[in-house]
């Protein structure tokens, strides 16, 4: 199940999300929780769907369907984030995957404060793993030392932190598993280089696609990590900002 925005653009939000899911051999349930004004530039507006309507989807939908993995993007609202507590505490157990999204790339804001502070306080503690770029990460956890960003969330009650290291600088990109281990687990993937639109929603959405068919966290990392350096190679000029990862090219796991 996803809970994500609408990018008009198609870029980002609920369309990678479904397309990256569908890719990868499950069958998305799309909730949308915002709509937005938004390009592959930037984004300038956002308007939250109205909280009590997902609250009827999301029970529609669970009394219909087996649902083995919850995904999240842009929320819109704190509204919304106590409907989807309320959602998940009666599925203990249920893989979450959220990917806390703050802010676009070109650095339109998609959370208030009150919608962090509700991620934060109330969502968080309910999730497998959250999925921040390095600037989501430094806000959410008050550091720019990734790493003590990453143990305040957890002291804050996240099972595991998954830092994605696209923002950075280098010939390598560095996304680092934060948990209760004694030492974080990294991963390095090649720079392609230059900045693409849509990129933390697909690998979110990966991640949670192979949560549903039975992979282990580090497994679905892997398989989503890999896809997603698959898809920006064959990225699309869509418009005149960022490029697009092709998440609908063949793929083989």
């Amino acid at each position: 199940m996803i809970l994500s925005g609408l990018d008009p653009s198609g870029g980002a939000g609920i369309q990678a999300d479904i397309q990256a899911i569908t890719s990868l051999g499950c069958h998305p349930l799309p909730v949308l929780t915002c709509l937005t004004v938004q390009d592959t530039r930037n984004v300038y507006g956002a308007e939250a769907v109205s909280a009590e309507l997902i609250r009827r989807q999301l029970q529609c939908i669970a009394d219909d369907a087996p649902i083995h993995a919850v995904k999240t993007g842009a929320l819109g609202n704190a509204a919304v984030v106590d409907v989807l507590v309320e959602f998940m505490a009666e599925r203990p157990g249920l893989p979450l995957i959220t990917d806390p999204v703050i802010k676009a790339a070109g650095g339109g804001d998609l959370a208030d404060d009150e919608l962090i502070a509700a991620m934060k306080e109330r969502l968080f503690p309910l999730a497998e793993m959250i999925t921040p770029n390095g600037v989501e990460l430094a806000l959410l956890g008050g550091s720019d030392n990734p790493g003590e960003a990453a143990e305040h969330l957890l002291q804050g009650g996240c099972e595991s932190v998954f830092a994605t290291g696209g923002h950075g600088t280098g010939i390598h990109i560095t996304n680092t598993l934060y948990n209760h281990d004694l030492e974080p687990m990294h991963w390095e993937i090649e720079r392609i280089g230059g900045e693409y639109h849509g990129t933390g929603c697909t690998l979110a959405a990966a991640i949670a696609a192979g949560r549903a068919s039975g992979l282990s966290p580090r497994a679905a990392i892997s398989q989503a990590q890999n896809y997603v350096n698959h898809a920006i190679l064959h990225a699309l000029e869509v418009g005149k900002g960022q490029p697009v990862p092709d998440r609908g090219i063949p793929w083989e796991r």
